[in-house]
């Protein structure tokens, strides 16, 4: 483990700015380019950081690179002390209320349709001038793992049961704004007959839950939100899935389930279009739902995240 000695010398942001633009772009070269700054300046600012440290920081292996577990520790406070020295020249620049520059977000792949489209389409509607980075991670625990550490400065999740705990941060790490609930329903090929369905009046009938461990599922991987949601509710109907295709293509599902290949769980926008494709939709009983919102570490926000945030929630 590396220690930081204060009388060694003060650490720069441009030297911590090398040791992450290395590590994001695999390799000297390519972060030198990256930064716009000669391989040169970008080794020695590296070497002068170690120095400081008293740790090497990578094993150079001809020209690859990997990290040491002194690198692999750094790694993650110096994304935080980025992403916070980047919020303090915003909020600087941003004493006019001009907002600009890039926002960085994380969404869980079933909430990009909605309701992230229509937040980023508002937002940029006010703020022309802000870049928008979205990322998607492979499950809510990622999403959270990318907040901490500062590779995105807001995430758009399912809250869940945990508040924003989960497995990878605790409630002192991130601080959450509810947005309200999400209904999912069930999709199924054309054709479909449902078992003498409940129509609620003016959407779609209704069906027990336990009805849909009596059809083949098309669903995503087992850790995915919406896999979990989906395992859960059959738990506690008694009854276990019988999964036909298990993908991690979350934009296949909807033309699976149209070519017949079984039923899935969606969102309710996502179902209506599906729906208007031919497709079955039918509610569950009990109903299926989340708690969907935006985490952010409990840290100062750049000015275009704040407007994002109170233009959101």
């Amino acid at each position: 483990m590396y220690r930081w000695n204060r009388d060694r010398g003060a650490l720069e942001l441009r030297q911590v700015e090398y040791v992450v633009a290395v590590v994001d772009h695999g390799g000297f070269t390519r972060a030198a380019r990256a930064l716009h700054v000669s391989q040169p300046s970008l080794s020695a600012g590296v070497a002068t950081l170690e120095r400081e440290l008293g740790e090497p920081l990578f094993h150079r292996l001809g020209r690859r690179v990997a990290l040491t577990s002194a690198g692999e520790a750094l790694v993650a406070p110096a994304r935080r002390l980025l992403r916070e020295a980047d919020a303090v020249r915003d909020a600087v620049a941003g004493v006019a209320l001009v907002v600009h520059g890039s926002l960085d977000l994380v969404a869980l792949p079933t909430l990009a349709v909605e309701p992230l489209s229509r937040l980023i389409g508002a937002f940029r509607s006010r703020f022309p001038g802000v870049t928008m980075h979205v990322a998607e991670p492979e499950s809510r625990r990622d999403l959270l793992a990318m907040v901490v550490d500062g590779r995105a400065e807001l995430g758009l999740t399912d809250l869940g049961g945990h508040g924003t705990g989960g497995d990878t941060a605790s409630p002192t790490q991130l601080e959450a704004h509810p947005l309200g609930r999400q209904t999912l329903l069930a999709v199924c090929p054309p054709g479909t007959e449902l078992p003498k369905p409940r129509r609620a009046k003016g959407g779609p009938p209704t069906v027990p839950v336990r009805w849909l461990a009596e059809r083949a599922l098309v669903t995503t991987h087992v850790g995915t939100s919406t896999r979990d949601l989906l395992d859960a509710a059959l738990a506690r109907a008694g009854v276990l899935p019988v999964v036909a295709v298990e993908t991690g293509q979350r934009e296949a599902i909807v033309p699976l389930v149209l070519a017949g290949a079984g039923c899935a769980l969606l969102p309710e926008p996502i179902a209506r279009d599906a729906a208007a494709q031919g497709a079955v939709i039918a509610r569950l009983d009990p109903p299926l739902e989340r708690t969907i919102g935006i985490v952010h570490r409990r840290a100062p926000l750049s000015p275009a995240a704040r407007e994002f945030l109170a233009s959101a929630v």
